[in-house]
């Protein structure tokens, strides 16, 4: 009789046991499963009466995180044990319906903790992305959270103007930023975020009020353009806003797409996957309040007086790299420096609207939608 090595018998053995395991794993998911359906039936179910039934609704979500009916299940047994994975699903999903619902239902769950904590982020960028986010859900009971950043002036811009246009998204809000800009407290560079939520507000007396503050920048042939939130429902046509990209708009003289454009800005070859139409508009109108991480502009001033602006391109103990929007680098000592330092506005021009038509626009904005990352 062939005897079976004891390695072979051990390999065996190992496979036995993970097959048992998956299969224990699979029932354990199926039984799960038809606790959760028959929870969702039952009205007015108190988990904290049925543990075992709460483990298995727990146990349930791990396995369907990240969609809708995770959200629904949430919600509707009001679980604070998933306060991290909303977080995380509003901040990661951008402003994608996931997001905004994730950031609602923590609100209706009163996190308001995690939702301070959130955009007091030390990354500018992730703190922006919370507060629009939070916006976008539209809820009033977050207005205490986003109002007081409006005129904290030491945070970047983009976290003000992100709790601007927050504001601005439900009524109650409204009316708070109406009162600051009546009082004459609101700051110049949120000027263009305030005018273009209140000047589309559904209140005709919320318009009329805020009209008498506040105007939207003008457009080709001093042609007023229209907020923002009519904009978006205009339809383009993407071959024109290309060809208006590379000339008119002058926007390839500091993005690349698909290689072609000069290296100064973001390279926008993906853009439509990253940003919405809106967010579009905005760091087209309102450049400042959406400066993209490490294209912040920074003004350099020699010991001869010579000041350069532009995106910091590298930096060492010894020299500094500038490149300006003319695209030309230029290396400077640091022994040559008077000083150095990060400015709060684009080096992107705030005007270029004045070159363009509202349905210019309108087209090179549906141009950049096409741009997306591929499949």
């Amino acid at each position: 009789m062939r005897l079976i090595p004891l390695s072979c018998l051990f390999v065996l053995f190992a496979a036995i046991l993970l097959a048992a395991a998956r299969a224990d794993d699979a029932a354990q998911k199926a039984k799960d499963a038809l606790i959760v359906r028959t929870l969702l039936r039952l009205p007015g179910v108190d988990l904290s009466t049925k543990p075992e039934a709460k483990a298995a609704l727990l146990r349930h979500l791990e396995t369907i995180h990240g969609s809708e009916q995770y959200l629904e299940i949430v919600e509707k047994f009001k679980l604070p044990e998933c306060a991290a994975e909303l977080l995380k699903l509003a901040i990661d999903e951008m402003d994608g319906s996931l997001a905004v619902k994730s950031a609602a239902l923590l609100v209706k769950l009163g996190e308001r903790e995690s939702l301070a904590k959130a955009i007091a982020d030390p990354d500018p960028a992730k703190a922006a992305r919370i507060v629009n986010v939070i916006g976008l859900a539209a809820d009033a009971r977050a207005n205490d959270l986003v109002f007081p950043l409006i005129t904290q002036s030491e945070l970047p811009l983009a976290i003000r103007s992100a709790a601007v246009t927050a504001l601005g998204r439900n009524a109650p809000g409204q009316k708070l930023l109406l009162e600051l800009v009546e009082k004459s407290k609101l700051a110049p560079d949120l000027q263009f975020a305030a005018a273009n939520v209140l000047l589309s507000s559904a209140d005709e007396a919320v318009r009329a009020a805020a009209g008498k503050h506040l105007t939207l920048p003008a457009a080709a042939g001093g042609e007023p353009l229209p907020p923002i939130a009519e904009l978006v429902k205009r339809s383009g046509d993407a071959a024109r806003g290309r060809e208006l990209f590379v000339t008119t708009g002058t926007c390839a003289k500091c993005h690349k797409v698909k290689g072609e454009g000069k290296d100064v800005g973001p390279d926008l070859s993906e853009i439509g996957s990253k940003l919405s139409q809106e967010a579009m508009y905005v760091s087209i109108l309102d450049p400042s309040a959406g400066v993209s991480v490490n294209y912040e502009t920074w003004l350099a001033r020699t010991l001869d007086g010579t000041t350069l602006s532009g995106v910091l391109v590298s930096q060492t103990d010894d020299a500094i790299e500038l490149k300006t929007a003319e695209a030309i680098v230029h290396k400077l000592k640091r022994d040559d420096l008077d000083g150095l330092k990060k400015q709060t506005i684009s080096l992107m021009p705030a005007d270029l609207q004045k070159q363009l038509k509202a349905q210019d626009l309108v087209d090179i904005i549906e141009y950049l939608t096409t741009l997306k990352k591929p499949d």
